[in-house]
């Protein structure tokens, strides 16, 4: 036997497991600092390359400061445009969501619908979807219908696909632990199938958001009567660069904000989920 010194192996915590509220706070702090950050060094940026004519033209393209501090955005007719475009949105949001929810559900547990409707929609989703408009019109007239359906069929195609797509995707094992338990299907589909698909449905739901923002502001582009989308193309008519900046920079926020929204649901949600564990997130 031999006679050598044994050596002990002994493993020091680290500071994040000795106090992981703190680390998960200075985490969180870090990271909405550098949320903070990146767009306050972008603008930076175009601020300083206005003022000295570096690459962008000062007499065609507005600064960041000039367009916080301008007195557009103090009148109600921004504002208006803002609300106008925010329900708009959101009509269209609400309408595309629900559709989506029920085909995604009703294809991704029922090979029979999948069978019946996947070849229509997959060759309804390669269409462009700005060429519906013209049909959109016929139907629905030149009121507010064919703008809200616009955004309500974009989507619902992001979400009927990132609904049928993870309850398919769900591992067959969870499956047969429930049916073990001589599980309904209703409770497959409570307990299992919709518990493990919702995550990925937020996603889904995060994308429809940012696409909804897109979709909103072309449809008033291509028609304009009111909105965002108006306020940016009255200002290229106009020759009036303060209006298209403005309105670009207030598109922005809304897609901003929507989508934090949407984001911030879905944390309350699926609190079983692991934080942005997807890389087709926003």
């Amino acid at each position: 036997m031999s006679d050598s010194p044994q050596v002990v192996l002994r493993r020091t915590a680290s500071d994040a497991e000795k106090n992981p509220g703190a680390t998960a706070r200075r985490r969180r702090m870090i990271e909405v600092g550098l949320a903070i950050l990146g767009p306050l060094v972008f603008l930076g940026l175009w601020e300083v390359c206005v003022r000295n004519d570096w690459w962008l033209d000062g007499r065609l393209i507005s600064s960041p400061w000039e367009i916080i501090t301008s007195e557009r955005l103090r009148e109600a007719e921004v504002w208006e445009a803002v609300w106008v475009t925010t329900v708009r949105m959101l009509k269209g949001f609400v309408i595309g969501t629900v559709l989506g929810l029920i085909l995604g559900v009703a294809m991704g547990i029922n090979r029979y619908a999948r069978a019946a409707l996947n070849s229509t929609l997959t060759a309804l989703y390669t269409v462009p979807k700005i060429a519906l408009l013209p049909v959109y019109l016929l139907l629905f007239g030149f009121d507010e219908a064919p703008r809200v359906y616009m955004i309500a069929t974009v989507v619902f195609f992001f979400v009927w696909i990132y609904t049928m797509a993870p309850i398919m995707a769900v591992p067959m094992g969870y499956r047969e632990a429930a049916a073990s338990f001589n599980a309904t299907g209703w409770q497959m589909f409570r307990h299992v199938l919709w518990p493990a698909a919702l995550p990925q449905i937020f996603v889904g739901l995060r994308v429809s958001a940012g696409v909804a923002v897109l979709m909103v502001i072309a449809v008033e582009l291509i028609l304009p009567r009111d909105g965002i989308g108006y306020f940016v193309n009255r200002g290229r008519e106009l020759g009036l660069p303060d209006n298209t900046f403005l309105g670009v920079l207030l598109a922005a926020l809304l897609g901003i904000v929507f989508v934090g929204v949407v984001r911030q649901i879905g944390r309350w949600m699926t609190p079983w989920a692991p934080e942005d564990n997807s890389p087709g997130q926003i």
